[in-house]
């Protein structure tokens, strides 16, 4: 059993959050809590009231499709990850109607060995749309928000390469943060399966074993740790680590993903991670030196800018960019590939 000490509170802010702080709230790219922000929805309202209010609030006028859920036996102690010898994850899949999940979920809360069940990131608007009519965020208006259904689950930690606002909607959730420049020492699993869509920590945050992981311990000093009640928010800038555990037989959250700020038409940077290790990872070392040096210089422009003694007519993909060059880059690409 660990000892590592209780981590640092996430900071905490007010629900009359102007444009303006906001602005400055994600230009300082740390995470904020935001008490009360939705408590004025009608869902958390209906939440506050029951469980059983929350689900009937939900199944109004029926869901539009067919939803998919996950289940993890008891023993995984709602751990969501994978089996001892990682060659498959730990939890079954299953589609169905969102309202049978919903009884499903209020069926488990008696049971001595329930599973853990989810369902998660479904467009809102899509499946619910008079939820998500009547439960709008102003300070993201044109973000389409997604939910998230549950029991007492815990999802481990890792990153979504977007900006995300989570709110509580029903039962509490606690979230662990850590910045991203925390990566080596949060032990990230395979990029081939994993139960997030980018890679997770292999460290179990609920009893890290410092024998296997021991940088963990390091990672643990710049943790951030907040509970959420319903009602609250957490806003968690792009990239950072974070796990989530739902604390209730019932439990839901609604978030928001953006990346404002890209420009139109650039690449993915996470299919740029990929392609490097595809291309650079297995080269010998001296050969990864020089391209380390070359990214360097072009892409993370440690040296200034590397086209700052060209003439502008002549510097092409290095010069300002707009989606017509990001377009020509493209076609460039498919050249070399072909």
């Amino acid at each position: 059993m660990s000892t590592l000490p209780p981590p640092k509170a996430v900071a905490e802010i007010g629900a009359d959050l102007t444009p303006d702080g906001f602005a400055a709230l994600r230009h300082a790219a740390e995470p904020v809590v935001i008490r009360g922000l939705v408590a004025d929805w009608p869902v958390v309202q209906a939440a506050l009231d029951s469980d059983e209010a929350v689900v009937a609030h939900l199944s109004r006028g029926g869901s539009r499709r067919p939803v998919t859920a996950i289940a993890a036996p008891q023993r995984a102690e709602g751990r969501f990850f994978y089996t001892p010898d990682m060659q498959r994850l730990n939890f079954s899949t299953g589609q169905g109607r969102l309202e049978t999940f919903l009884s499903d979920l209020l069926t488990a809360r008696d049971m001595a060995d329930a599973p853990a069940l989810a369902v998660q990131s479904q467009d809102l608007a899509e499946l619910l749309p008079l939820v998500a009519e009547e439960n709008r965020l102003s300070l993201l208006p044109d973000v389409r928000p997604r939910i998230w259904i549950g029991n007492r689950i815990r999802v481990a930690p890792h990153y979504d390469v977007k900006e995300n606002i989570a709110c509580c909607v029903a039962g509490r959730r606690r979230f662990t943060l850590f910045p991203p420049d925390q990566i080596a020492n949060l032990y990230p699993g395979p990029f081939e399966l994993t139960p997030a869509g980018t890679p997770v920590s292999m460290v179990d945050i609920h009893d890290p074993d410092l024998s296997l992981y021991p940088r963990f311990a390091k990672a643990w000093e710049h943790a951030m740790q907040a509970a959420l009640e319903p009602g609250d928010a957490i806003y968690i800038p792009y990239c950072w680590w974070h796990g989530v555990e739902s604390l209730e037989p019932l439990s839901i959250l609604i978030n928001y993903w953006w990346n404002e700020g890209e420009p139109e038409g650039i690449g993915s940077p996470y299919e740029a991670l990929l392609h490097g290790l595809y291309a650079l990872r297995h080269l010998p070392p001296e050969r990864r030196a020089v391209w380390k040096a070359m990214m360097d210089y072009y892409v993370f422009e440690e040296s200034g800018d590397p086209v700052a003694h060209l003439p502008a007519n002549a510097r092409g993909m290095l010069g300002q960019h707009s989606p017509a060059i990001f377009a020509q880059m493209r076609e460039i690409m498919r050249d070399v590939f072909r």
